[in-house]
């Protein structure tokens, strides 16, 4: 990337070739061109308004459900992780939560203020901006159902406030204006002061009896088809643990494929590949993913 490409102001701040390989949770990934992670709002809309507009932008935060190829990522890449961390009350049933905010730390402090049902959001692993992105949800629960209005940041560093009925929300999706990113959100719940900590607690043994905790992984890796579960179909197509090079099935969830500490990307997107090839000749369906695939390969 022309170092003429970076605003002057920035240059010392902005990591280049940065491995994507320290910012997923797959640890895997080629260098993106441009790496910055800016203080707060203010200085990420300066950092866009300046930078060259032929320059491609993607926002990341804790780098779960992300897939980046071995080949890395042409453009810049904003790392939204430690910023936008804002959490606070708005009244009796509404509060306003950044982007930045890990959806384990939104579900815990909703607990605090007796508020619900919002212990769904401990068992996402990211944070609220890609909870927002893709409408995230587990154990029942779904991102959108609580949005009320967002705030988001466009591609010229402009700030807008946005009702939720802008967006199409669905089953692990989202559409709404292009080129913005969510920089927070207001959720609101209802008054739940039954609620306590150990129900936190309880999701999440129940998560880690059945999920590969510990293990590098992105997560879910395939939507749920309709009325069906992916993992059922994987598991009930033979694949627990297929593997290819460093990257398996998880013996454990047949919906999450781990990383054993050698996989490139191209293993792990080479087994998401082989898994839908697989189910689709036994069971007739094509799984969809959830992860997301960005980069390129080598």
């Amino acid at each position: 990337m022309n170092a003429l490409a970076l605003p002057p102001d920035f240059e010392a701040r902005v990591l280049r070739n940065e491995p994507m390989t320290k910012h997923t949770s797959w640890h895997v990934g080629g260098p993106a061109d441009l790496f910055f992670t800016p203080r707060d709002a203010s200085e990420l809309s300066e950092f866009l308004a300046q930078l060259d507009r032929a320059v491609p932008v993607m926002w990341i935060g804790l780098g779960s459900n992300l897939l980046v190829r071995d080949g890395g990522i042409r453009g810049a890449v904003i790392d939204t992780h430690g910023v936008f961390d804002e959490l606070e009350r708005i009244d009796d049933t509404n509060v306003w939560c950044g982007a930045g905010v890990a959806c384990a730390k939104l579900a815990k402090q909703c607990i605090k203020w007796g508020l619900g049902p919002a212990e769904f959001f401990a068992g996402i692993p990211g944070t609220l901006g890609g909870a927002l992105a893709m409408n995230a949800g587990a154990f029942g629960g779904e991102t959108w159902n609580h949005v009320v209005r967002v705030a988001t940041l466009d591609r010229a560093g402009v700030r807008h406030e946005r009702d939720k009925s802008e967006y199409t929300t669905g089953y692990r999706h989202v559409a709404g204006p292009a080129n913005e990113w969510f920089l927070g959100a207001q959720l609101r719940f209802e008054q739940r002061p039954g609620v306590s900590a150990e129900d936190i607690r309880a999701l999440l043994a129940r998560r880690k009896a059945t999920q590969p905790i510990g293990e590098w992984s992105c997560g879910s890796v395939f939507t749920n088809p309709p009325g069906d579960h992916a993992a059922r179909l994987i598991d009930a197509a033979g694949l627990k643990g297929t593997r290819i090079g460093g990257a398996r099935v998880s013996e454990m969830h047949a919906n999450f494929i781990v990383n054993d500490g050698s996989a490139s990307a191209a293993d792990i997107e080479q087994l998401i590949r082989r898994v839908q090839q697989v189910v689709e000749q036994q069971h007739g369906v094509k799984l969809q993913t959830e992860v997301r695939i960005v980069g390129e390969g080598l």
